[in-house]
This record gives structure tokens, sequence and C-alpha cells, in this order.
């Protein structure tokens, strides 16, 4: 019997699990190859690793530019094309869709009863909307109210794995000198860093299946952090996700967020200090249409500065790469941050950029003046640097969940914007006139099981 053909298509993410748990091992099909979405730089010409890809696959199976996808089709006679990546909308999912269609293959996305692997710990998971709705710091919210209940608490976040595949294959973080080890990025420090900050495990890489056995062994509770808006890897007990009011209409526009909130246990609107209350309604009415059985949860994201003042001063804006640029904002907590605090004005970068980060400012023109920190390699973190030290400004205010001062040498002073998740005290229901529950309330039962098998659940 011919094995049915495969191509499976993603950003260095969700393709990889997809394949892990469903094809790695399946005599039945070929994968012949994975596509690269142009987000992720430096991923197409690769291969996935032959220790990685299994005994059915001793070369390993190359990664393709995304561009290759109907050459692929036609020379490779493939019969089926998996869509495995992230944060795209519904219309982009169908024409990728029609791609495959046009060129005789089937088009497939696998859903979350092949793809989530089950824990013998409890499971939280988080995702949003859309990227830069707050899921970070949700994630980071619930860790803290596990953790004042006694209970350790390890995150598993979703994988972003740009270098030695085979080296990535489980990666655990637990104190800044792993990040160097580890090479790591700027896009996953600002993920990693403030869990080390808080005393934190952190698990992450390309095999989910042993980095979930690992971090059972030493953790209480698991959470599943789902970046770029995907949803789960892991089974969750508890599934909350972050919707946005700044782009209202999102909740049902993109994949997955539609599905993330259609499956939510509780949806938490958050920014609801910077949104308007039309914007706020929108979402709502959204979110009780699509699922009318999720508690609703009202957030702001509250922002201290670290290391010294703006007010008065001219500012270099450094704010979180992937909401401004796949996530579709024009602005972020940098900017909020620099009005809010009384800085004297903010600095254009688009005359000092270079390199990769004057591409991106270019394909982005309705940025404000900010600097997204792309850094997803070492040139592009070189680029950020000799950006920030050509431009004229007093001060780097950055945004980035990460001290930039680790990772750049800066001839500038750098405050830092921190911001945290501040959940507003539960309302009261109109029609059953019950307090809607917090998310400690929602915990409880997670909390209770947890103290109950912490000492008797078997490791593996």
């Amino acid at each position: 019997m011919d094995r049915k053909r495969i191509v499976i298509m993603g950003a260095a993410g969700r393709d990889f699990h997809d394949f892990n748990v469903v094809y790695r091992k399946d005599p039945s099909v070929e994968v012949v190859a994975f596509t690269a979405a142009t987000q992720i730089p430096g991923i197409a010409g690769r291969r996935y690793p032959p220790p990685l890809a299994g005994p059915l696959y001793p070369e390993g199976i190359p990664i393709v530019a995304e561009v290759e996808l109907e050459r692929q089709l036609a020379e490779q006679s493939i019969d089926l094309v998996v869509f495995a990546y992230s944060d795209v909308t519904h219309e982009h999912v169908m024409h990728v869709a029609s791609r495959a269609l046009a060129s005789g293959a089937d088009f497939q996305l696998l859903g979350p009863a092949r793809t989530m692997l089950p824990s013998i710990r409890p499971v939280v998971a988080t995702g949003a909307t859309r990227t830069g709705a707050g899921k970070s710091q949700t994630t980071r919210y619930l860790a803290a109210l596990l953790e004042r209940e006694g209970l350790r608490v390890v995150v598993c976040r979703h994988p972003m794995p740009y270098g030695d595949l085979v080296a990535q294959r489980v990666q655990r973080y637990a104190t800044h000198a792993d990040l160097d080890r580890y090479e790591t990025t700027i896009e996953e420090r600002e993920e990693y860093e403030p869990h080390l900050d808080a005393g934190r495990v952190l698990y992450a890489g390309v095999d989910y299946e042993e980095i979930l056995r690992q971090a059972e062994t030493e953790a209480d509770v698991v959470i599943w952090d789902g970046g770029n808006n995907d949803f789960p890897f892991f089974l969750p007990d508890l599934f909350v996700v972050v919707a946005d009011p700044l782009r209202p209409g999102h909740e049902l526009h993109y994949h997955p967020g539609e599905t993330n909130i259609r499956m939510a246990d509780a949806v938490v609107i958050n920014k609801v200090d910077s949104a308007t209350p039309a914007q706020i309604a929108e979402v709502r009415a959204n979110i009780a249409a699509a699922n009318p059985n999720a508690p609703i949860i009202l957030a702001r994201s509250s922002l201290t500065l670290v290391g010294g003042e703006i007010a008065g001063k001219h500012v270099a804006v450094v704010e979180d790469g992937p909401t401004l640029t796949h996530g579709g904002m024009t602005f972020g907590a940098g900017v909020v941050a620099a009005r809010r605090f009384g800085a004297a004005g903010l600095v254009d970068p688009v005359p000092f950029a270079v390199g990769q980060l004057a591409e991106t400012l270019a394909r982005y023109p309705a940025l404000e003046r900010l600097i997204p920190a792309m850094g997803y390699g070492n040139g592009q973190m070189r680029e950020l640097e000799d950006t920030l030290n050509a431009m004229p400004a007093d001060v780097v205010l950055s945004a980035t969940p990460i001290d930039l001062k680790r990772v750049l040498h800066l001839d500038k002073p750098v405050v830092r914007v921190r911001y945290e998740l501040d959940e507003l005290a539960p309302e009261t229901g109109r029609s059953a006139q019950v307090a809607h529950p917090s998310l400690s309330d929602l915990l409880a039962p997670i909390v209770e099981r947890a103290r109950a098998a912490s000492s008797t659940a078997p490791t593996h």
C-alpha cells in the first residue's frame, strides 16, 4: 500500500508538534516536507533532523519556503496539506486551502483531540485571541496565584526553536545562565525571563511529549503558555483565554483565536483601562455569542517604571516585537507609558534603523515612533543595538519584558516598563444577580486536586 504523502505548513512550532504526536510513528504516511512561513527568518532551507524525525525518516525532513508550496505539490505528488500555524485571518487560511485544493491535494487542520497530550498533573492553559493581548502576563498572574497556595508550578512555553533543533529537543530554564547556555533569542527571553525572575522553572523546546514528562517530575501544577495565540499542546483542566478590546472583532476573525474563545473555560478581557466602552461591549457580545457559558473577567495592564524616570525626556521606545508585526498593533505598553509618565517625546527610529530592522519599519509604516524588539538571532540583536545607539534619545524606554542590558551594549540609560495583569473586582451579573468568579475561584478545584495528588502521583 502506498504511503499518503503529506506537506505540513508551519512556523517551527505547531507544525513540528503535529508531526511528532500524529505522524512520526505512522507508517501509512510520509511527511515529504515542512514549509516555513516568512514571519520567522532562517527556518527555510534546513531539515527537521533524523533524531527528532524518527526511524521512518533516516535523512530527516526538508523545510522549504512557503512560496515553494505549489512546486512541492506538483513535483512530490502530495496527497494532503496540513495547516499548522496561527495568528492569521480566517480568509488567509482559506487562501492557503485554495492553493492546496487547486493542486489536487486535500487540506486539513488537526484538532485538539488529536494533538493535546494528557498529563498526570493538573494543567492550567492560557491562550489568546491575538498575539499581544496580554496572555504572558496572565500566565504569570495565574502562576503566582497557585504559588501562593504553596504549589510547585512549572511553566511549559509554546515552542520557538530557532537554533540547533536536536540540542533544543528539551530545554529546562531555571537561571539566567540557562538563557546564555541555550543561546536564547530576544523573543524567547521576552517570555522566559519574567518567570526566572520569579524563581520559576520553565520548559520549552521541540518534543513536547518529553518536555511534559520531565515537567511532571517537578510540578504540582503544569501551566501551558500558548504563544502566538495557538490552542494548547497539553489537555487542560482549566483553559483561560485573553481577549483584546483594542482589536474588537478579531476574536471572531482569526485562527485559531476563535477556536480558543469557543474552547475557553473563562475569558479575560484585558486592557479595559485603554479601551472605550463601545470596544469592550463589542468584545463582550462576541464572546457571549460564541461561548455563552464562559465567565468573563475584566482586567487591565498595570504599568510601572523600573530604573529611572522619563518625565521631560526624549525616549527611544522599544516594544514587544510580535505584538507589532504579525499581531497588527501600532503601539504597545511603551508608548502608553511614555504618554502616561510625561516623556517629552518619542524619537523617530526610521532615520537611524539598519538592516532587517529598517526593513521591518518600512514594512509596517503605521507603527508609531517605536522599535519592535526584533531579535531572532545575533545579527538582528546587533542591528537593534546599533539603531538604539544611533538615536538621539535621552533614555531607552524598554517595554519588552527582558532586561535589554543583559544582551545589548547601549550608550544611554535604560528605563524598563513592567506590566502585570491587574484583575478587576468581580462584577455582578445583570440577569443572574450573582458575582462572576475571579481567577482564584476558577483555580480552586485545581489547587484542591494538586494538593491531594502531590504526594501520591507517580513520576516518570
